[in-house]
């Protein structure tokens, strides 16, 4: 069994509390996109937890991870979450986490130029987390890239290291003019979280073809959600990588292997962290009352969300850009205060109403189209089975099952492991 679980719309939706919840059923969880840019969070009986790199399966000993190939890894801020584990006494072995000789490493100098970049946009910046994906995906398609296998051959890890320092410096310190950087700083950095990192570093490809062919059950696990996809997400205000399901076995090292089922990931309403456009966005008090109830700041920054009901247009197309077979529909208890529930129905583009999600300039223009739904006013945050749930949330699930053209099979009714309900 090969599934993967996925975001529809811009991430943030609970993926990591659906994969550290299902995962109890697989033998493997395998991160396939992304960096430290986007964070889960995962809350279980041993604590919270925010896991920005390491699949979310880690929490469970019995789980192996593996992060491949199509992950970018900022390797100090890997061994930080690692460190974090072992400090609540859960330890990080290679026997339950393998990472793709593959994968690139996030450097500090791609960080800098990050900010650098970001600085000097000023109010036309793109809202970047800083933390140097955009700039190693580029080196990384640029054929500039150092990778996790490189750590593994020091006698060649250096001319690789000064042959990018020295391009790297022409845009750092004569394009931005700041101060230049050091190889051996470089080299010393890659050497303090390398030797720490060795033992983990392998061939994921052969790895997990041979878990596969063993019928072991995989989890592929996403960064983000369709809407920050490359290709298909609100460009340029997106991510850097490919979020979407058809991606996983590519960027987990498998390309072969064909998906049994996609579980996409929505909240009952909608959040989005970071600039560009977010048609739904509800603003002011009742903005502010939605952000708190449900808790709706980053993960990885602490950022404040925006928020807004929940989006027809734009959860029907990330459901159908996902490929989901099935949904998970996250977070419905936060709803349980409001009287009548907003929704975004269609979008209002240049005067013309619209029910399909647009790409391009278009969405730009976009205004929301808001209608209301009878809310049910009550705790849902005990319910465990559909019959348990009053009769006005079970109609806003079925309502939002129609909408996107997806079957929902979980919903959360709460942030712990139990906390939620099997439709079918």
């Amino acid at each position: 069994m090969l599934t993967a679980i996925v975001g529809t719309n811009w991430g943030d939706e609970g993926k990591g509390r659906m994969v550290d919840l299902l995962s109890q059923e697989y033998d493997m969880v395998v991160r396939y996109q992304g960096g430290n840019n986007a964070g889960h969070t995962v809350i279980n009986e041993k604590g919270k937890f925010v896991l920005n790199l390491l699949p979310s399966g880690i929490l469970r000993e019995e789980i192996v991870n593996v992060m491949g190939n199509g992950m970018v890894i900022d390797i100090a801020h890997l061994c930080g979450e690692i460190g974090k584990l072992a400090d609540k006494g859960m330890m990080v072995r290679p026997e339950n986490l393998r990472i793709s000789n593959c994968a690139t490493i996030c450097m500090p100098y791609h960080k800098l130029l990050d900010v650098l970049e970001e600085d000097r946009l000023g109010d036309a910046k793109f809202g970047s987390t800083r933390r140097g994906i955009a700039p190693v995906y580029a080196d990384k398609y640029m054929k500039k890239g150092i990778r996790m296998g490189d750590l593994l051959a020091p006698d060649t890890l250096r001319s690789k290291v000064e042959r990018i320092v020295e391009w790297k410096n022409l845009t750092i310190h004569k394009g931005y003019e700041n101060a230049p950087v050091s190889v051996d700083d470089m080299m010393d950095w890659l050497h303090t979280y390398g030797e720490i990192l060795k033992p983990f570093i392998c061939d994921t490809s052969a790895f997990l073809t041979r878990a596969a062919k063993e019928g072991k059950k995989i989890i592929f696990e996403a960064q983000l959600g369709a809407l920050r996809d490359i290709d298909f997400g609100i460009y340029p205000y997106t991510s850097s990588s490919s979020t979407i399901a058809a991606y996983a076995p590519v960027g987990a090292g498998v390309p072969g292997f064909c998906l049994d089922n996609v579980i996409g990931v929505m909240k009952a309403y909608s959040s989005c962290v970071g600039e560009g456009p977010f048609t739904c966005e509800l603003c002011g008090e009742q903005g502010n009352e939605l952000r708190e109830a449900g808790g709706e700041y980053g993960a990885a920054t602490g950022r404040p969300r925006r928020v807004g009901g929940f989006d027809v247009p734009a959860s029907r197309y990330g459901t159908a850009m996902q490929g989901a077979t099935e949904i998970a529909l996250t977070k419905l208890d936060v709803l349980s205060h409001i009287k009548e529930i907003p929704v975004c129905v269609a979008y209002d583009v240049n005067g013309e109403i619209i029910e399909e999600f647009p790409v391009g300039d278009r969405l730009f223009s976009a205004k929301p189209v808001y209608a209301y739904w009878k809310g049910w006013k009550c705790d849902i945050s005990h319910c465990r089975t559909k019959e348990e749930l009053p009769q006005a949330a079970l109609a806003y699930i079925r309502f939002i099952e129609k909408a996107v053209c997806c079957p929902i099979k979980y919903v959360s009714v709460g942030a712990h492991r139990d906390q939620y309900i099997v439709m079918f």
